[in-house]
């Protein structure tokens, strides 16, 4: 009962200051009158500072509210949660239609805010042409330019070429769209 506000009857003052539904201040008011009030109106009288003299209650609908908080946090862990690291593994030769899977299965990942790690994997006498896989890390990176930045890339690392692809924040999509028309209208001048 602690760590939830104190509702209609469970109200020890005899006096509340009553903020009303719409969040105006009525005034100091008796108990009973404010109880009164808020069942007139078939909504809760809510203690939300009971440590006030005299404490503040609010006519509310008290259902509507703890769902609504409960709501709130269930956001913010989720919120919290997408905020890990997701690999995908490519190969050398790699067809084009896989590719454009792996693509959108990374283009996925950056829009729910998770950084990716894409490895390509080399196997025996692909070893050999490094290359191919840097090609193919700098054509996903490229793809991918409008969600996400390159955070890092790794040379080669026994049989693995690697890179790391963060998110772009929407803060820097929306500046540095403005800034190009910005230089470019500079340019016009």
């Amino acid at each position: 009962m602690a760590d939830r506000p104190a509702v209609n009857a469970e109200i020890r003052a005899k006096e509340v200051r009553l903020i009303g539904p719409e969040g105006k201040q009525v005034g100091v008011v008796p108990l009973k009158m404010a109880i009164e009030a808020a069942q007139a109106l078939d909504l809760d009288l809510v203690e939300v500072s009971p440590n006030a003299d005299p404490p503040v209650a609010k006519v509310m609908d008290y259902g509507k509210h703890v769902y609504e908080q409960e709501r709130a946090e269930r956001e913010a862990r989720k919120q919290q949660r997408a905020t890990g690291q997701k690999a995908i593994r490519l190969r050398p030769k790699i067809d084009d239609h896989d590719f454009a899977t792996k693509e959108r299965q990374a283009r996925g990942f950056l829009e729910d805010g998770h950084s990716v790690r894409v490895q390509v994997m080399f196997r025996r006498r692909e070893m050999r042409r490094p290359e191919l896989g840097i090609e193919l890390l700098d054509r996903l990176a490229d793809q991918l330019s409008d969600v996400a930045h390159v955070e890092s890339r790794s040379p080669m690392e026994g049989r693995f070429a690697t890179m790391v692809l963060a998110p772009r924040s929407k803060d820097a999509k929306g500046k540095g769209k403005g800034k190009g028309k910005q230089q470019a209208s500079d340019a016009s001048d």
